[in-house]
């Protein structure tokens, strides 16, 4: 029996010193940069968790934030065409909660300038932003729990060995080239790669007329048409277009938002045309809401490229019915920078009219 005690003692005793000692390693290598910013460091495309690293880790005085609408755009690009020092902090399928909460982060940590792709679907209605499963805030606050949770995660004491191991010069070359393969999340050796497409992206093969069409076809599919309006509910949209978007720029006064309405491809609102035009009423009234209150703000500047037709309707920009190439990519950045497609306060509605009438007369082109 004392036998058997001894040696459960050394069992526990070998545990709690190899947790402490992965917690250790993960405080040393801090592979999300939490507690000091690294030379070594490398970077991951699960942006929830990636993004409370560069928070505090990154020096910039502009937050760049959206959905996979703004998620392959490269810091660098949006620097040269706006003459700002921006953190890009876009995450796909996020929604105005966990937006507005780390744009309250990034603006807490110094940024004076936001520019937020701003799309009807992130108002759905969803959990409040204490409750949210994907979003780790306590990570974010830097609480007891959610160092703790970083310290403590055997996920992150993987990504400190390896990252370790990659900083040692022989070994530094192969495995930062076979990172990409392993089972690591820390594998971009660049901010600037941080979820975009590979500089070499054939555009005409992933982005062209027919997927458009195709896309189109299978969203308007009467066995999926329902799925068009799901999670649309205008009262919730616009209680939480109030209290997450209207709220934040209003607490932060002395901090410029730059707002755009991304540029959608004519599909999209001839997909609910066609299939619900339920949800296109909501999408209508939902945005002529936001552009009469934000214009009215003085410290948010709207653009609206959803009525650009020399883009919206060449089908050859889009992979699908909302995503758009690179090379609009670059083009947002353009009108953002001119101002061309700035709502005018004086006629806040004019855009969105536009935008009805090409919908209202949109035809798809015929085999």
């Amino acid at each position: 029996m004392r036998w058997a005690f001894t040696h459960l003692r050394r069992l526990l005793l070998a545990s709690v010193a190899c947790v402490l000692g992965a917690a250790l390693l993960t405080f040393l290598v801090d592979p999300l940069q939490l507690f000091r910013p690294s030379q070594l460091a490398f970077y991951s495309d699960d942006t929830r968790v990636q993004n409370a690293g560069l928070i505090r880790s990154q020096a910039f005085d502009t937050a760049f934030i959206g959905t996979s609408l703004a998620i392959h755009f490269r810091q660098s690009d949006i620097d040269r065409a706006l003459g700002v020092h921006s953190l890009k902090l876009a995450m796909t399928g996020s929604n105005s909660r966990q937006q507005s909460f780390v744009l309250d982060q990034a603006i807490a940590r110094g940024a004076k300038r936001v520019i937020w792709e701003m799309d009807d679907f992130i108002f759905v209605d969803a959990a409040d932003i204490e409750a949210d499963p994907y979003l780790p805030v306590d990570l974010y606050r830097s609480t007891t729990k959610g160092i703790a949770s970083y310290l403590f995660s055997a996920a992150m004491a993987k990504e400190s060995l390896f990252t370790l191991l990659r900083s040692m010069p022989p070994l530094k070359q192969p495995l930062t080239q076979a990172a990409p393969y392993l089972p690591v999340k820390f594998a971009l050796p660049d901010v600037d790669d941080i979820y975009a497409l590979p500089r070499d992206v054939d555009v005409a093969r992933d982005y062209n007329a027919n997927r458009a069409l195709a896309a189109f076809a299978y969203i308007t599919s009467p066995v999926r048409s329902r799925f068009l309006g799901e999670g649309y509910g205008y009262e919730a949209m616009i209680r939480h277009f109030e209290q997450d978007a209207v709220g934040l720029i209003t607490r932060h006064p002395d901090v410029t938002f730059d707002v755009y309405f991304p540029p959608y491809s004519i599909l999209q609102f001839v997909a609910m045309r066609d299939a619900s035009p339920g949800t296109l009423k909501i999408v209508m009234d939902l945005t002529a809401v936001i552009a009469q209150r934000l214009t009215q703000l003085p410290n948010v500047r709207l653009h609206d490229f959803r009525a650009i037709k020399a883009v919206t309707h060449d089908l050859s920009n889009y992979g699908d019915v909302i995503h758009h190439s690179p090379d609009v990519d670059a083009k947002v950045l353009q009108w953002l920078a001119s101002g061309e497609y700035r709502v005018d306060p004086n006629k806040p509605l004019a855009s969105l009219h536009e935008l009805k009438a090409q919908v209202d007369a949109y035809r798809l082109p015929q085999p």
